[in-house]
C-alpha cells in the first residue's frame, strides 16, 4: 500500500506543479487583465488542490489533513476574492467605446 501512496503523492504534486507553472505562462502571455485573471485563478486553484491531495496521505493526524485543507479552503476564498476586486477596478478603468 506504501507503493500507491508514494505513486499518488508523486502524481498530484507533479500535476499541480504543472498547474502552477500553466498558470504563470497565462499570466506572463496573455493580453488583458481579465484573461490574465482567468488563467491565474483557474490554474492555481487546480494546482493548490491537487497538491493538497498528494500531501493528505503523507500527514500524521486528522488535525494536521484539517489544517491542510484549511489552507486551502482559505485560499480559495481569498483568490476569488482580491481577483473581483482586481476586475472590478480594471472594468471601471477600461473608457466606453
Amino acid at each position: 500500500m506504501g507503493g500507491a501512496l508514494d505513486l499518488l503523492t508523486i502524481a498530484a504534486v507533479s500535476l499541480g506543479a504543472l498547474f502552477f507553472l500553466a498558470g504563470t505562462v497565462g499570466l506572463l502571455r496573455f493580453p488583458d487583465t481579465l484573461s490574465r485573471l482567468h488563467a491565474l485563478t483557474k490554474a492555481d486553484n487546480v494546482g493548490l488542490a491537487l497538491v493538497v491531495i498528494g500531501l493528505l496521505p503523507r500527514v500524521d493526524g486528522a488535525l494536521d489533513a484539517l489544517k491542510l485543507i484549511a489552507i486551502w479552503l482559505l485560499v480559495l476564498l481569498s483568490g476569488s476574492t482580491i481577483s473581483q476586486l482586481v476586475a472590478r477596478v480594471a472594468r471601471d478603468e477600461v473608457p466606453p467605446e
